[in-house]
């Protein structure tokens, strides 16, 4: 493989090391990479300052969003597109014949899969009918109307929340109001104790779980993982194959979140993109990036699932620096 070869990151602002891992895996294969950020508000991204370059787009919900990444597609010779946030995901599932069209490959599922992972009451509903444990799940007015039928405590948080943002621990009917008060959208479900482990996985275009790899999480820093080891657990493995048979047209990089309880893995997110810890699962022998240059570039990639258990991330805070330009100098002065 030689030549060019272009990536387009979206939506990336801290993740540096997902950005090296793209540029340093397409130059291992022979291409001559260039990465590309494209985002709201491009110097304020440590991604987009550590890029070769990088480009302002509305917001991922904006109208102009799918035909800003487009154009920058067309300019910039696009080969991969790898989203980073949830918000982007349907826009994008959406128009992916328009990428592919333009000689993009998009790392993003089908708009169905998308819809089930992007609302968790629906996460539950599917995953429970696939055989899958996820705690029990309901609606607030249903616990409010009958509150001595669970055991509280509970956890209340936005059927499309993500990092933690509203995420509460409710103990009683007044508490869940207030939560409900607050976030009109929200579920409760059973507060599920044990080890909390995240797990990346790869689907393949055929839907074929490729690699899981799951990882403990130590330790969290701002709803991702700063403290992490990989660890071999056949019932998360297994986990990982039933729900990439249950998503209808899963693809790409995906994780999901699970608790390790004595009766098995309960699951209680799925999100349908590249995990703030994949890092760890790429360090520890599956290069989910490597695969999707690959399939990009048209040649079979070299599926693997021999990674290296006990393989540990320890993450730390580092810099990135640069000089802003009139219009990036106005977005940090607010």
């Amino acid at each position: 493989m030689t030549g060019p070869f272009n990536i387009l990151l979206t939506s990336a602002g801290r993740r540096v090391s997902l950005a090296r891992l793209l540029r340093a895996d397409a130059a291992a294969l022979g291409f001559e990479p260039r990465l590309i950020v494209a985002e709201m508000h491009p110097g304020l991204s440590a991604a987009a300052c550590a890029a070769d370059a990088r480009h302002a787009v509305p917001a991922a919900t904006h109208a102009d969003y799918i035909p800003a990444l487009l154009d920058i597609c067309r300019r910039e010779a696009v080969r991969l597109l790898v989203p980073t946030i949830d918000t982007e995901l349907n826009a994008l599932a959406a128009h992916r014949a328009e990428f592919e069209a333009a000689g993009v490959l998009v790392n993003v599922s089908s708009a169905a899969a998308i819809d089930i992972a992007r609302n968790k009451a629906e996460t539950a509903r599917v995953l429970s009918q696939a055989g899958i444990g996820t705690p029990r799940t309901a609606w607030p007015h249903e616990v409010l109307a009958a509150p001595n039928d669970w055991d509280w405590p509970l956890i209340f948080k936005p059927k499309g929340g993500s990092s933690s943002v509203g995420l509460h621990r409710v103990g009683n009917v007044d508490q869940l109001a207030e939560a409900l008060a607050a976030y009109p959208d929200g579920i409760v479900q059973d507060l599920i104790r044990g080890p909390e482990y995240t797990v990346n996985m790869f689907v393949d275009p055929d839907g074929v779980c490729r690699a899981a790899v799951p990882h403990l999480r130590r330790e969290l820093r701002g709803g991702e993982v700063s403290k992490g080891i990989t660890v071999r657990r056949q019932n998360l493995t297994d986990t990982a194959h039933a729900i990439a048979a249950a998503l209808p047209g899963a693809f790409g990089a995906l994780c999901f979140q699970a608790f390790a309880t004595d009766s098995g893995p309960v699951v209680f997110e799925i999100n349908a993109r590249f995990g703030g810890g994949f890092p760890l699962a790429h360090q520890a022998g599956t290069p989910f990036t490597r695969w999707l240059i690959q399939l990009a570039a048209g040649s079979a990639p070299d599926w693997s699932d021999d990674w290296t258990d006990g393989t540990t991330m320890l993450r730390y805070d580092d810099a990135v620096f640069g000089v802003a330009d009139p219009e990036e100098r106005a977005a940090w002065l607010g």
